[in-house]
This record gives C-alpha cells, sequence and structure tokens, in this order.
C-alpha cells in the first residue's frame, strides 16, 4: 500500500489542490538556488548600494546583472507559482497561486520594461527577494504537511517486504506480494508480522502498540489472530494467512487515515471562503491602489504599492491555517488507537451532550467472569473456586472457561480429575484427589435431583439471580457445599470513563437487550445518568432519537452488528475496534482498542484541535487586515511605506506563525 505523503490531488476539481505535485525537496532546491541567485542582484541593485553606500566592481554590461539574474529566478523560481495559478484559474478557484502569479508577473514586466523601453525604477531585486522568500515559505509549509503526515509513512512502514513461507515444513523466503490467503507463513522472534492471520502454532507475545495503541505486549498462542504491521517478540509463531495487502486491518487504517485527511472540516470550508473572497478583495483593492497612486503619483510608485498589496494579501496562512491542524490532528489520532473516518464528527464532538454506551462487549468485556463466591461450613471461598476450577479444567463452555480464568487470576493450582463426565446441559462431575467426587452444576440440576440449597447460600443466590448472575453448584454426596456467581465482567476502564465524561459536563447512558435488573445492576455500579433495557436491536436507533429531542448531541458507542443503525441515527457513531465490519462501515469514530476510555480522548481532541483552528484563523485573518492598507500606502503621509520584498516577509511570518502554532497540537496530552 502505497502512500506519497507530499503530493495529494483530488479527483474533485472543488478541492483543487495548490501543491499537487509538489515536493518539500523540490521547494528546498528552488530556495537555496534563488537565494544564491539572489545575492547578486542585492549587489548590483542602485537602491540597496545607495542605502549601503557601496560600489560593486563594474564590467562591461554589468547593468544587466540584476537583469539577467532575476529572468533566471523567474523562470526557475517563479514558474512554480504561475503553473499553480493556471491550475486554480481552470478550476475557477483563484486564491493564493493567482495572487503571487499576479504579484511576480507584474513586477517582472514592469522592471524588464523600465530596464529596455520606459522610464522610471525596476523592481529586480524586490523580485528576486520576493520569489525566494515565496520559496521558503513553501518549503516550510510543505515540511510541516509532510511532517503531519509521517504518521502514516510510519504506518506503512511497519509492514515488511518478505515473508517465510511454509513449503514442505521448510521456510522459503517469498515476497509479501506473492502469498496466497491459507498459506502458512513462520514468524521468527523480533521480526514484523506481514499478513492478517490466525497461529496455527506456537506462542509469543506480540507488540501491537502501533496498531491499537497498546502500550503492553499482548501474549499470544494457538487460534488466536495477528495482525499485519505488529513486532513478534520472544517465540517462533507459525500463522495461517486469513487476509492479506489491502484487506489486512493496516491496509484498513492507512484507507481510513488518508480518507480523513481529504474529508473536508466546516473550519476549513469557511477558510476556503475567506481565501476566495480575499482574492478578489486583494485584486480589487490592488487595482483602486494603482488608480489612486498613478493620479497622485507615478506609475512605478503606483505598480510598487500594487504588487506590495498582492503579496501582502496572499491567504498563505489562511491556506495553510486548516490543513495543517486537520493533518496533526488526524496523526495523533492515529497514535493514540482512534480512526476518525469524518473529520466533521471529531468537529462535532465537542459539543457532545450525551453518550450512549451499548452494554455487552462495550461497557462489559462480553465474556462471564466470577463475581460471587458462597461456601457452606468447613469450606472456604478459596476451596470452593479450587475445585470447581479442577472440574471445569478443560470445558470449552463460557461459564466454565470464566471459573478457570478466575483460578488463574488467583494463582490457585488446579488439580487432576479422574473419571471425568460431562453432564450435558447440566454441568460436569468427576474424582478429584483419587476419590471425592464432586459435581459443578446448574439449578437445573440441583431441582432434577431434588437437593437442598443451604439457607446461607440461597440468599444470596435469588439476589444474584435478580442482577442477572448465572449461579454454578458445587455439589459433594448430593450436598450443596458451595455456588459461584458469574456475570458478563464490567471493563475496568468502563468507570473511569463515565467519571470523567461527567466531570466534562457530559451525561451518559447505557443502552441493552438485558432485563432491567440487570442493566439497573450495571448502570448503579457505573453511576450512568440514564439506562434503557429489554431493547430489541431494531429499537437502538429509536432510543438514540429520543436522547436528541430538542436538539441535544448524541455520541453512540457501539460493536455489534444490530448497533449500526443507531450508529447512524447518533450525531456521533463510535464503533469499538474489535466489534464487527458492519458496525465499523456505520461508526465516524472507530476506536482500534476495545476501551471506552478513548471516547474522552475522542471529545478531548475535538476541543484541542477546534481551538487551534480558531486561532489559526484569527491570526491568518487579523494579519491580512492590518496589512493590507499599510502596503496600499495608507501611513504614506506619516513616512511609513512597505516594500514589497517586507511585504513578502511579513507574509511568510504570518505563515510560519500558523504553522508552527498548530504543531504545538502535537504537545497536547490525551492520557490523564
Amino acid at each position: 500500500m502505497e502512500h506519497s505523503p507530499h503530493t495529494h490531488q483530488h479527483s474533485n476539481h472543488q478541492d483543487h489542490d495548490k501543491h499537487a505535485g509538489h515536493s518539500v525537496a523540490m521547494f528546498k532546491d528552488k530556495f537555496w538556488l534563488s537565494l544564491l541567485l539572489t545575492l547578486p542582484v542585492l549587489v548590483y541593485s542602485e537602491m540597496i548600494q545607495h542605502w549601503f553606500s557601496f560600489t560593486p566592481p563594474s564590467f562591461v554590461g554589468s547593468e544587466y546583472v540584476p537583469f539577467v539574474f532575476s529572468t533566471i529566478i523567474f523562470l526557475y523560481g517563479g514558474l512554480v507559482f504561475i503553473k499553480s495559478a493556471w491550475g486554480e484559474l481552470k478550476a475557477k478557484l483563484p486564491g493564493m497561486m493567482t495572487l503571487i502569479s499576479l504579484a511576480i508577473i507584474t513586477a517582472y514586466v514592469y522592471s524588464v520594461a523600465t530596464q529596455f523601453f520606459i522610464q522610471g525604477d525596476g523592481f529586480f531585486w524586490e523580485l528576486a527577494t520576493l520569489v525566494t522568500i515565496m520559496l521558503l515559505g513553501h518549503w516550510l509549509e510543505m515540511a510541516s504537511i509532510a511532517k503531519a503526515e509521517n504518521a502514516l509513512d510510519a504506518i506503512s512502514k511497519l509492514l515488511p517486504d518478505k515473508a517465510e513461507k511454509l513449503i514442505n515444513n521448510k521456510p522459503v523466503n517469498i515476497l509479501v506480494s506473492e502469498l496466497r490467503v491459507g498459506d502458512l507463513v513462520l514468524i521468527r522472534p523480533g521480526s514484523s508480522i506481514p499478513v492478517d492471520g490466525i497461529i496455527v502454532d506456537g506462542t509469543s507475545s506480540v507488540d501491537e502498540a502501533a496498531i491499537t495503541g497498546e502500550s503492553k505486549p499482548v501474549s499470544k498462542s494457538v487460534n488466536d489472530e495477528v495482525i499485519a504491521g505488529t513486532g513478534n517478540q520472544d517465540g517462533s509463531l507459525t500463522v495461517k494467512v486469513t487476509k492479506l495487502g489491502e484487506d489486512t486491518a493496516l491496509a484498513g487504517i492507512m484507507r481510513l487515515v488518508s480518507e480523513a485527511q481529504t474529508s473536508k472540516s466546516n473550519v476549513q470550508i469557511l477558510a476556503d471562503k475567506a481565501a476566495f473572497y480575499l482574492t478578489f478583495i486583494a485584486i480589487g483593492t490592488a487595482l483602486v491602489t494603482f488608480i489612486f497612486w498613478f493620479i497622485a503619483k507615478d506609475a512605478g510608485f503606483a505598480l510598487e504599492r500594487s504588487v506590495t498589496v498582492l503579496i501582502i494579501a496572499c491567504p498563505h496562512a489562511l491556506g495553510l491555517a486548516i490543513p495543517l491542524v486537520v493533518s496533526i490532528s488526524t496523526a495523533l489520532s492515529a497514535k493514540n488507537g482512534l480512526l476518525v473516518r469524518k473529520r466533521l464528527a471529531l468537529e462535532a464532538a465537542r459539543k457532545l451532550d450525551w453518550v450512549l454506551f451499548d452494554k455487552t462487549g462495550t461497557l462489559t468485556k462480553g465474556e462471564h467472569g466470577v463475581t460471587d463466591i458462597w461456601a457452606t461450613k468447613g469450606f472456604t471461598d478459596k476451596d470452593i473456586l479450587h475445585l470447581t476450577a479442577s472440574l471445569e479444567q478443560n470445558s470449552e463452555h463460557i461459564v466454565g472457561r470464566g471459573i478457570v480464568r478466575k483460578a488463574e487470576e488467583q494463582g490457585v493450582k488446579l488439580d487432576k480429575v479422574s473419571d471425568f463426565k460431562a453432564l450435558p446441559g447440566l454441568g460436569v462431575q468427576g474424582a478429584l484427589h483419587g476419590k471425592e467426587v464432586y459435581i459443578a452444576a446448574s439449578y437445573r440440576y440441583v431441582e432434577e435431583n431434588k437437593l437442598t440449597v443451604p439457607a446461607e447460600i440461597a440468599k444470596a443466590v435469588k439476589q444474584a439471580a435478580k442482577q442477572g448472575k448465572t449461579e454454578v453448584y458445587l455439589i459433594t454426596n448430593k450436598k450443596v457445599v458451595g455456588a459461584l456467581g458469574l456475570a458478563d465482567v464490567v471493563r475496568e476502564q468502563s468507570k473511569q470513563a463515565i467519571t470523567t465524561l461527567k466531570s466534562m459536563g457530559v451525561k451518559t447512558a447505557m443502552i441493552t437487550g438485558d432485563s432491567d435488573e440487570v442493566a439497573a445492576y450495571v448502570s448503579k455500579q457505573l453511576g450512568l445518568d440514564q439506562y434503557f433495557a429489554e431493547v430489541k436491536p431494531e429499537d437502538k436507533a429509536a432510543k438514540v432519537k429520543e436522547l436528541q429531542k430538542n436538539g441535544q448531541q448524541v455520541a453512540m458507542v457501539g460493536d455489534g452488528i444490530n448497533d449500526a443503525p443507531a450508529l447512524t441515527q447518533a450525531n456521533i457513531g463510535i464503533a469499538i475496534g474489535a466489534g464487527t465490519d458492519v458496525a465499523i462501515k456505520s461508526a465516524d469514530i472507530i476506536l482500534i482498542k476495545n476501551n471506552p476510555e478513548d471516547v474522552v480522548k475522542v471529545i478531548k481532541l475535538s476541543k484541542a484541535t477546534y481551538r487551534k483552528m480558531q486561532q489559526n484563523l484569527v491570526w491568518a485573518t487579523g494579519y491580512n487586515v492590518f496589512a493590507i492598507p499599510l502596503a496600499a500606502g495608507v501611513l504614506y503621509g506619516a513616512g511609513i511605506v512597505l516594500s514589497p520584498a517586507l511585504g513578502a516577509v511579513l507574509m511568510s511570518v504570518s505563515t510560519v506563525v500558523v504553522a508552527l502554532n498548530a504543531q504545538l497540537l502535537r504537545r497536547i496530552r490525551l492520557t490523564h
């Protein structure tokens, strides 16, 4: 997947790109050479000699030095602006390049005329310095944009070119492009993973930071998925290829990031309009200035003023104000595990009133975990966990796996089971320590075998059942000796996310198909403002609408297929990354990590980005309000006159200020 950081041409002429086909290196080379050629022009210009009282060595034709060198500068350094201006005019979008071109063509033609045909002072040295300063400004601008887009470049560099394909169990080095789905690939310790695939052999830990932003390496073993572009660390893995090239998660991320960089934001549209009108204002002002000074003074002065107006009014800073911020915020979001598909969504996130979370898989992990353990006399909680987990250690059932996971977390050693037997639909039984037969089973087993549940457990279990928990009973010698309560585990980050959102003045709600009791229990645990329970998938979008009444801005956070209509209905649809493709396609922003706290990052980034855009717009337009009248010679009577070269310096300074201000966005911390 190739991505060129410097050429972003768009097919739509409405999106005419003033830098189509330009590169950082081109402007850099043109700047240095023009600077070198400007020196003799300055040395042989009468005005400069007069200012600094010096006389350069004279030779035959020395009076033509400014003309010759300026012509080279005009053709070598200036043509790039004229070509771009032609593009702007063809797209019926006159802008910055049009203004620069008008200024340099007028200055050049007039100077040549004074050299050979008419009386007057030429602008050769002003023209030379002007083109040189313009090239510097563009070089700095392109470098800033390239730096912002380097995030994408960095992502594309994560993919290795070659892979080791296993042919008859022997690794053979081939190009990644030659791999096919279903091939087996050997990934050695320390190498980069070239494809999306499933591990068929080996265990290792994988550094997924570049893709998910997860700082800790993730341990992987057989049947786990791996993602192209992540780094294998300590073990050898054999991976079966499931996705290649354009279909990999990495390619998807790249597509989303570049989509986001080209999608316009509201502020960008505003800036484009401002630049468009500024072009007409500048041309109008330049004409009026010329006519006024032509009558009041002379043609040379009139031309100098109008050229200065054209230069100073170049909406350069305006043209850069928003795209740079957009570029940097896109790079920042990708770095922080947020994929912004629609710029407008990120822009609107600062105004959110509600964040509505789907429960299962979003606020919760979507997997059963042990929440309670009850024991009868003679047994401790640890005994109950130890015995039940030992029975369940080979279970494929979601409940059994949850119990074993809890035992592993607690560091409980599991015993060997003999005479193991599955009781279909009810539970499992087996002998532990060689003799005692234990059974781990559901309440149905207790009922069918007419067992009594000890009073001290019965009451607690009844309460847990109301909260939607699943209970598993431990039985031996036809007696219930303990029980465990399991529930869909609330993610550790959910509570923090809700607390932070509340502190930011954003209300939180939850939507779920679960019973009212379960929803009430989770809602209370997290401190939500509202919850919707027993909602059928097709009714989720209607609940979003309900929150949207009175113009409230709602973000919906979900992961499942049935969340797609709700994600689309919400003002901002946010998908949790491990969710389904459908949810991701209907979302505006995707959280690569399954972390609800990242919603907070979205809002913080939105606010910071908007602030920067505003600052840049104020600076870029405010500068013109002051500079254009000065350039037109309003203060000529007071002895204040801006030369074209100084105009160019000021214009470049305004551009650099805007570029630096945008770069400050990089310093924002999105995590607490």
